[in-house]
């Protein structure tokens, strides 16, 4: 049965005091900070326009995840005749579309300013018709030699099922050849940005130096793609794009090994739903009509209308061809003198726990830890959990370096890992055939952990040595985004590590962590056992005090438990760079709680909680968000930092960030994106004060 959602006749609610907020809408706000960052003058050029094409990118995967979820439920709710819950979801429909067509105009506006700067500072992305014979006569010998051998057009007709052809979020032009004006035949042309650059740069002979988009040189010799194959008088085309659902579901025969049951279901991916269609909206009608009709959506509701450019978010690897200083100058990762001191990690990690934070610090420090785990001749097992991994990893080749040389390899892949899952699986056959143990732990939880255990032995004994931390073992992740990781060969905290492995492959047996957040054990029972322990100290006239950072809040349960400290006196502070359901500074719910959010060159990542505790503060680092994915669908770790300075560093580095003055955004309940107000206070940039900060304490380490 085919259920036809159309929002377009409902409008959004009038605001009202909400305990909530849509995540759907805060997921929006949140994208709406990525084009501030856009159209902030302080932020070199270059880097302006690159944060357009993230905000694109992070669209594309709005639509893909979010809007995609609330189709369903409409889908769902209408076929069993929950017409009420259908209604409601219908009404978020609304709201997003109208949220959205508000920021496209924003965007809009800012790309215009921000291309106006760009042609200030002598670079211009040109239009085909600026060019001159010269460079089109270049561009003739470019594309026949290096564009036109990429080129596979679909020629349309009743027999090519067009949806099951075209590729999620690729662009694509939609081609008409026209005899005697009327159209004869149409196609589709993938543009081939996946194997060669977009934006070309042109010879020129002014000092102004062009780009030239790789679509414009597409349209510019397109008559050279039909030629000799279709007979036409003339040709048009204008670009698309199209974006799918991005859910599967996993057949559960017996039979099929997890593996297969994966690859099987990317293939649903492929050919799913689509759950929006942009279009250049100068496409004459009977285009528009023909493409609806071939990709099967007639009454379509998100077939929107657009400018000539699709796929913006190829921005994001924007060229600087110009001057240095228009786009931001490298920040160098800082060594850490806690490894450099000694000849191995293990004998600086025996001494005493190492905390560092990247970007800032080097990725290096870990990828070595793996490197000489793997011919460490003390060394006997290597354990680790896996789930975004780089496309060139050195941490992969180690663990195959560590089989040849004898070791016990463990891997804990997590093959659903959203829009990695064709890499996992492609690394999970690498390792398997070079003999690493991989296991993909089950399908009721997925792996989300950042756990990597090594066992050594010393003195006729094992030693642990764990890292736990917030983010992907990623060597190029580890370059963009804020994450803490903790590297111990504390027994208290290595053991316990140790009964995680055995969690993801004994799933059916009991296990308790004193001290380890685990989910789905006991991560959202701890925290709100920690919540209550300060809601009774401010019960007692006492400071109550929570302090944390996530990427996301939404778990309606640790929400109501943030509102009952606040009316219980308790202070607490959020930063928040994501979703944000929590609404602050409601009178007699929400009055004591103040949340920010921090967009800027580095995206932050680290998941910390800090509770005073009279004084003396419990500080944890985790993988989980605070979202109920997190706490109750998948594996994930928290850890206590039980050594006081690493704690108190975790502390200061929080500090720096409510005190940003450039940077952070305040949270309200509108989320209106304000700015924090700098007031009498001096600007301060967090992202470069913490790293003059840890800069700072590696040279008095020294």
């Amino acid at each position: 049965m085919t259920v036809s959602i159309d929002a377009s006749s409902l409008t959004p609610q009038p605001e009202r005091e909400l305990s909530y907020f849509s995540k759907e809408l805060s997921w929006l706000s949140f994208n709406e900070r990525v084009l501030q960052e856009a159209d902030d003058a302080k932020n070199p050029i270059i880097e302006r326009i690159r944060f357009l094409g993230i905000y694109s990118s992070n669209m594309d995967e709005f639509y893909r995840v979010r809007v995609a979820s609330v189709r369903r439920k409409v889908i769902i709710y209408k076929n069993n005749g929950q017409l009420d819950k259908a209604e409601q979801a219908l009404q978020v429909m609304a709201e997003i579309n109208q949220k959205i067509a508000q920021m496209a105009v924003k965007f809009d506006a800012i790309y215009k300013r921000a291309f106006n700067v760009l042609r200030k500072n002598k670079i211009h992305l040109t239009e085909k018709e600026e060019l001159t014979l010269t460079q089109i006569n270049w561009l003739r010998d470019f594309f026949e030699n290096k564009v036109l051998r990429h080129i596979a057009p679909i020629l349309i007709d009743k027999k090519v099922d067009l949806v099951s052809r075209l590729i999620d979020s690729a662009t694509y032009f939609y081609v008409g050849l026209y005899r005697q004006d009327k159209p004869t035949q149409y196609a589709t042309i993938e543009l081939p940005s996946d194997k060669m650059p977009r934006f070309i740069v042109l010879p020129s002979e002014t000092k102004t130096k062009q780009i030239l988009l790789l679509d414009d040189v597409l349209q510019l010799f397109l008559e050279n793609i039909f030629k000799g194959f279709v007979e036409f008088d003339s040709i048009d085309s204008y670009s698309f794009k199209m974006t799918r659902d991005s859910e599967y579901s996993l057949d559960e025969g017996i039979d099929d090994s997890y593996l297969e049951k994966m690859s099987d279901s990317m293939k649903q991916r492929l050919i799913a739903e689509p759950v929006r269609v942009i279009y250049d909206g100068a496409m004459p009608e009977d285009m528009v009509k023909s493409m609806k009709k071939h990709l099967k959506h007639a009454s379509y509701d998100n077939l929107v209308a657009g400018g000539h450019i699709r796929n913006f978010k190829d921005f994001i690897n924007f060229p600087n061809i110009g001057r240095k200083s228009l786009e931001n100058k490298p920040i160098p990762a800082i060594s850490s003198k806690q490894f450099t001191a000694y000849n191995t990690v293990f004998d600086a990690i025996a001494q005493e726990d190492v905390l560092l934070h990247y970007p800032y610090h080097r990725f290096l420090h870990f990828t070595e830890f793996v490197r000489q785990a793997a011919f460490d001749p003390h060394v006997k097992h290597i354990r680790i959990t896996m789930y975004r991994i780089a496309k060139n990893s050195r941490i992969v080749s180690s663990l195959i370096d560590a089989v040849d040389n004898g070791k016990m390899v463990t891997v804990i892949m997590e093959l659903r890992a959203r829009f990695d899952e064709q890499a996992n699986i492609a690394w999970a056959k690498t390792m398997t055939n070079a003999g690493v143990k991989v296991i993909f732990g089950n399908s009721s939880f997925k792996i989300h952990t950042k756990l990597c255990v090594i066992s050594r032995e010393e003195q006729s004994s094992l030693t642990h040595y764990a890292h736990i931390g917030t983010g992907n073992f990623n060597e190029s992740t580890a370059k963009i985004y804020t994450d803490l990781s903790l590297y111990t060969a504390d027994p208290i905290i290595t053991k316990e590590a140790i009964k995680v492995f055995e969690l993801i492959q004994l799933p059916y047996r009991q296990y308790e962590f004193k001290h380890l957040m685990v989910s789905p054990i006991n991560s959202k029972e701890r925290i709100l056992a920690l919540m209550d322990n300060e809601i009774a100290i401010a019960a007692q006239g006492r400071s109550g005090e929570i302090t944390f950072k996530v990427n996301n809040l939404i778990d309606s349960d640790i929400i109501d438990k943030l509102y009952q400290a606040s009316q219980a006196g308790v202070k607490i502070r959020g930063i928040v760079r994501g979703m944000c359901s929590l609404v602050p500074k409601i009178k007699n719910l929400s009055e004591n709680i103040h949340i920010i959010s921090i967009v800027d060159r580095f995206l932050e990542h680290s998941r910390v909680m800090v509770f005073n505790n009279d004084g003396q503060p419990k500080v944890y680092i985790s993988s989980a968000d605070w979202m109920r994915r997190n706490m109750q669908d998948r594996i994930e770790i928290g850890t206590p930092i039980l050594n006081p300075t690493l704690a108190q560093r975790i502390i200061h580095i929080l500090e720096l960030q409510f005190k940003d003055t450039m940077k952070a955004r305040v949270i309200d309940k509108h989320q209106s994106n304000v700015y924090v107000k700098r007031g009498n206070k001096k600007k301060l940039r967090s992202q470069l004060e913490i790293y003059q900060y840890l800069k700072g304490l590696e040279k008095q380490d020294g």
